[in-house]
């Protein structure tokens, strides 16, 4: 599965006039316009630092960059080792690009037909190890960014571990480990449910990763489980915090739980008091959004019903208390008959099928 995509890339990418391929910084001619990643025509969706002049930094999958440029090509600078990114220009079918150690510079398109078109791109993995940082793209001699795309108004955001990462989506062997190869957010539930929706979605999501205790952690819990990370712009820096009033969703949905019951070695009451906490939380950030505590898809059997029935006895106690705005869907448990990820992660067909369960379940929740 894993080399699928960059098999359809180079057999129809000349065809679409739109590949990518990289460049180091000296090769580009010196008749291209930069435009720095601080330009306002510029938009982004997710957690982003803008702490550094002329550089944008960021950790979480999903974080995504927005534009509309003249000319018939287009190239991407940013951090050598920044990782993988999904790219879509204008209507064309999306590709994966990756910036490897030696790669400063990727040319997204070029031969494209003269005039204005768009740019979509999406980070894809987890970024904690590698701390990509987008600097900026360079344009045709004498073109320009145009004026900045408009984000769609109806806004999600996904808490979650590592299905909400995208861990091992592009490969069909479960018995294959952990690889960036691999992960690809785009294709994931959370990906697939805001583009059907029509939405803006912002993830914090790390594999391995629980509301009270990470994967293999002692019973007794985790320092740097969900709740405790949560108001961090980088998952691995705690010296800077996200501002909430940069991004406000009209629904929360959380998927936490599997690593916290992992190896059987888990305490339910404890999982229950972290749930509960950190859904009272998330409603003192956002008062006025909805929160959807979801399962699915790789929990069974015991420990599926312990963490079904943790949430619904959290989301209860909130309505008793008066918030009627906390809710609960399970998404179906996988059975392989969809075939599995890597590490038995949810396959590509599987987040398909999670997507349409939680799209039709949140487009009559919302009246979307």
């Amino acid at each position: 599965m894993k080399n699928r995509q960059n098999i359809f890339n180079l057999l129809f990418g000349g065809l679409l006039s739109v590949f990518s391929s990289s460049v180091f910084a000296d090769d580009m001619s010196d008749n291209r316009v930069f435009v720095s990643s601080d330009n306002p025509n510029i938009v982004y969706m997710g957690r982003i630092s803008r702490s550094i002049p002329e550089t944008i930094r960021f950790t979480y999958p999903g974080v995504s960059i927005y534009a509309n440029f003249e000319g018939t090509s287009l190239q991407m600078k940013a951090k050598p080792g920044s990782g993988s990114f999904m790219v879509e220009i204008d209507d064309n079918l999306p590709y994966r690009i990756n910036f490897s150690e030696k790669d400063s510079i990727h040319t997204l398109a070029e031969g494209l037909p003269e005039g204005t078109h768009s740019a979509r791109i999406m980070y894809v993995v987890e970024g904690y190890e590698m701390k990509p940082e987008f600097k900026g793209f360079y344009l045709d001699n004498g073109c320009s960014l145009t004026d900045a795309p408009v984000l769609p108004t109806r806004r999600i955001e996904f808490v979650g571990n590592s299905m909400t990462c995208g861990y091992g989506v592009e490969s069909d062997n479960p018995l294959e480990p952990f690889s960036y190869e691999t992960e690809n957010h785009y294709y994931t539930y959370a990906a697939r449910t805001a583009r059907a929706l029509h939405a803006q979605h912002l993830v914090v999501a790390r594999s391995g990763i629980g509301v009270y205790r990470n994967f293999g952690a002692p019973r007794t819990g985790s320092s740097d489980c969900m709740p405790n990370m949560y108001n961090q712009v980088f998952f691995s820096d705690s010296t800077e915090l996200w501002d909430f009033s940069n991004y406000t969703p009209d629904v929360v949905c959380v998927n936490l739980g599997t690593n916290d019951t992992s190896l059987d070695n888990y305490d339910i009451e404890l999982l229950t008091d972290a749930y509960r906490k950190f859904i009272k939380k998330l409603r003192n950030i956002y008062p006025d959004a909805k929160l959807v505590l979801l399962s699915g898809s790789m929990l069974t059997g015991k420990s599926l019903q312990d963490v079904r029935n943790a949430m619904d006895k959290v989301a209860a106690e909130m309505n008793g208390d008066g918030d009627k705005e906390v809710y609960r869907f399970d998404m179906s448990p996988q059975t392989g008959s969809l075939g599995m990820g890597a590490d038995y992660h949810p396959s590509m067909r599987q987040h398909q099928k999670m997507a349409s369960e939680l799209t039709e379940y949140l487009r009559k929740l919302m009246n979307w």
